[in-house]
């Protein structure tokens, strides 16, 4: 394809991710030429070998998505090492090529500040339609029957998932011990909507959905170049210039195979990068006006970097339990998550400072079916007697924790190391603090009382020692009403620089214990009528 700049651009993107998406979708609606520039491919959603790739047990995840080798290398110099390349996906669509499809909404105590600290300079309702439109634009199935979610306007906009087999197992056990259970809003289609089939229970959600009855982001790029939005994958952004003023970004320089680079200009850029990529862009930006990176007068453009952990639980039950029928959770309990020490009438409460709690019941315990076929050597009606004996009759749940924002905890540059075009990599400096641990603790107290009461064979545990992250990168550049606590303002612009946006997870000032897209795509779809505004 042709990738040398375009002329007279209103706005670049940089990212085809979840928030790149919708906000050059959403401009592309209100007439502004948009160009989205993709550091990774385009990828064929009829690329059978990928999906062979996807079944296979013995292939990692991110290698699926071509993630790996010079482009993508990393460091992690914190406490914990953090895996950074085994979620991440680099492409149009981003990371929601291979998401759960997890979609809720952050809770009022979130932004207030009340569940993790470091309140938000908006509140719930200041997102309320913006979280709407970004359900609509997803496609979201769900049943509204989550007594401990915030107020919502209207209905989801498709039916939910009907709880699986093994949820009913659960529901037993939850009722038996004081838990309350509720559907899950998920990004899928439970009937067809927007031009996507519904879900036919393949079952590899994660890494690949190759019916296209989960929602990604390439959906939404593929609406947005309908509407003459111009995508240029494979243009890795190296660096953004700034004027001679330092208070505006005039083009970002971005290479592409053939080894050229190229200077897009624009009135307004919008970096929708994620997490991580988002401040090491920021920090290679530096310059004179900016010799600590761009947009970083404050010196946060990479620190209080937060993600969710794992807590989990899991065992047997002498009966068949269905596992691995649905490649995706149908059942969950936010109890826990506003009132993380509360007991119940099998569960003692604990006074201890807690964090949000979100608990999970999986509906793909268990070793896989093919996995253990691959592995066994065995043939014919004796293979089939070993399956029997060892799938099927599996259980387990799991937790989302959400950390407190931590200074310390941060992205940073790697100069001894440098990615396929010489520039640093990113650095992850990750820990975790006494009051993560104990939450992680508290977690599996609930999770061990329910397989206790569902008469499980319990055979693992994920706690405070052997967790690690969901891969949701937060606070990197977060939120302020002021310059000097923050990256960007609550328009989701940045404090130092007049025409530069960061619709992203980075700016969420905690986060919560919530899966994240969700509030990316409210705070994308926000920033594009702030960036509207102005044009």
């Amino acid at each position: 394809m042709n990738r040398h700049p375009s002329s007279n651009v209103d706005v670049c993107v940089v990212g085809a991710g979840p928030a790149g998406a919708l906000v050059a979708n959403r401009l592309a609606d209100r007439g502004a030429d948009v160009v989205v520039l993709e550091a990774g491919p385009r990828f064929d959603d009829q690329d059978e070998a990928r999906m062979e790739r996807a079944l296979r047990p013995d292939v990692p995840n991110h290698t699926v998505w071509e993630m790996g080798g010079e482009r993508d290398v990393f460091s992690s110099s914190g406490d914990r090492f953090y895996p950074l390349n085994a979620s991440r996906v680099k492409g149009v669509g981003g990371t929601t090529n291979h998401w759960q499809g997890m979609v809720m909404r952050l809770h009022e105590r979130d932004f207030s500040g009340e569940n993790l600290g470091s309140a938000w300079p908006l509140d719930y309702q200041d997102l309320r339609p913006y979280y709407l439109d970004a359900e609509r634009a997803f496609g979201v199935a769900g049943a509204s029957d989550n007594p401990f979610a915030p107020p919502r306007e209207e209905p989801h906009s498709m039916p939910a998932f009907p709880p699986s087999y093994s949820d009913s197992l659960f529901a037993e056990a939850c009722e038996q011990v004081g838990v309350a259970t509720h559907s899950v809003p998920n990004a899928r289609n439970s009937e067809a909507y927007d031009g996507r089939s519904p879900c036919v229970g393949y079952g590899t959600c994660k890494p690949v959905c190759a019916s296209g009855a989960k929602y990604s982001a390439d959906h939404t790029i593929e609406q947005a170049e309908a509407k003459g939005v111009r995508v240029v994958d494979r243009a890795p952004v190296q660096r953004l210039e700034t004027d001679s003023s330092g208070k505006r970004v005039a083009a970002a320089v971005y290479a592409t195979p053939d080894g050229e680079a190229h200077r897009q200009e624009a009135e307004v850029f919008v970096l929708a990068a994620g997490g991580v990529e988002i401040p090491r862009l920021l920090l290679l930006s530096a310059s004179d006006q900016h010799p600590d990176g761009l947009a970083n007068s404050s010196g946060l453009v990479g620190r209080y970097f937060a993600d969710h952990l794992f807590a989990g639980m899991g065992g047997v039950l002498d009966e068949p339990t269905r596992q691995k029928h649905v490649g995706f959770i149908t059942t969950e309990s936010h109890q826990f998550y506003d009132d993380p020490g509360q007991g119940t009438r099998e569960i003692s409460a604990t006074d201890a400072d807690l964090a949000p709690i979100k608990l999970e019941f999986l509906n793909y315990a268990g070793p896989s079916p093919v996995g253990e076929a691959l592995a066994a050597n065995e043939w014919g009606d004796a293979l089939l007697t070993s399956l029997d004996e060892r799938y099927g009759n599996h259980v387990a749940m799991g937790a989302l924790v959400g950390q407190r924002p931590r200074i310390e905890n941060r992205i940073t540059l790697d100069p001894s190391t440098t990615d396929d075009h010489g520039n640093p990599v990113p650095d992850v400096q990750w820990s975790l603090d006494a009051r993560t641990r104990r939450t992680l603790e508290r977690a599996n107290e609930i999770q061990r009382a329910i397989l206790d009461a569902l008469g499980a064979d319990i055979r693992w545990a994920v706690g405070p020692e052997n967790t690690g992250p969901a891969f949701h990168h937060t606070g990197t550049a977060r939120m302020s009403d002021d310059p000097a606590a923050g990256v960007v303002r609550p328009d989701l612009r940045t404090h130092d620089v007049s025409n530069l946006y960061l619709p992203s997870a980075a700016a969420f000032p905690n986060p919560g214990s919530m899966n994240p897209t969700l509030t990316i795509g409210a705070l994308a779809l926000k920033c594009a009528d702030h960036v509207t505004a102005r044009l």
